[in-house]
């Protein structure tokens, strides 16, 4: 899908730059001061024009969002409704998620978020899915073990290659629903996405992947 250009993107980014941050790079390993404080970091790829992100940093004050979002003209949205509402929990990255370890470091946050991602549905399209094995690898960098990955859609077709995607590389499914808004779980904030689709009588799928056996000999684990 192309994305509708928006007028004076830039300069409405600008005007966001308390929490547009720029130089990703230079923040591994010092997110902790890019937030002021030591509460957990969670990042959303994939944040759109920012419904989730903006949700969950209202919904919880104690934990640090990080959005990561590669189009401009999709994220200065979502800047503007978290200045909107004032927050300071959260802040927003402007890449490609397979840039994810160039800023961050490994245990440096606590969960990522996989919410309505492309399908990329062609056989050889494959390897663009932010489940597969390319991505999932790169996440191992960032998260510790036992640090969970929270993924839902609306595409049944991605969600059977995601889970059998994360059991291949060793993560842990749990809290498997194949109709999320029928089930028991609480702590849903729904994007722009879910809420067109489920007011359309969709089922969205979701899922949470820990994983398991990740090693790294600088921790010792």
């Amino acid at each position: 899908m192309r994305v509708r250009k928006k007028k004076h993107c830039a300069e409405r980014m600008e005007r966001c730059a308390r929490i547009w941050i720029k130089d990703p790079a230079a923040c591994r390993s010092k997110w902790a001061g890019v937030f002021a404080n030591e509460n957990p970091i969670h990042i959303e790829i994939g944040c759109g024009k920012g419904a989730f992100v903006c949700g969950m940093a209202q919904k919880h004050p104690d934990i640090n969002f990080v959005a990561v979002e590669k189009e401009e003209d999709v994220i200065v949205t979502a800047m503007e409704k978290a200045e909107a509402l004032g927050l300071n929990n959260v802040r927003f990255v402007s890449l490609d998620a397979d840039k994810l370890d160039d800023f961050f470091a490994f245990g440096e946050a606590q969960r990522i978020y996989l919410n309505f991602s492309d399908p990329w549905p062609k056989k050889k399209q494959a390897k663009r899915r932010l489940t597969h094995k390319n991505f999932l690898d790169i996440y191992k960098k960032v998260l510790r073990p036992g640090d969970y990955i929270w993924f839902k859609t609306d595409n049944k077709a991605l969600f059977e290659f995601s889970l059998n995607s994360f059991a291949a590389e060793n993560y842990k499914l749990e809290n498997i629903t194949f109709d999320l808004h029928a089930s028991d779980f609480e702590d849903n904030v729904m994007t722009e996405y879910e809420r067109r689709f489920s007011e359309d009588g969709m089922p969205i799928y979701r899922t949470e992947a820990v994983y398991l056996g990740w090693k790294d000999e600088r921790d010792g684990v």
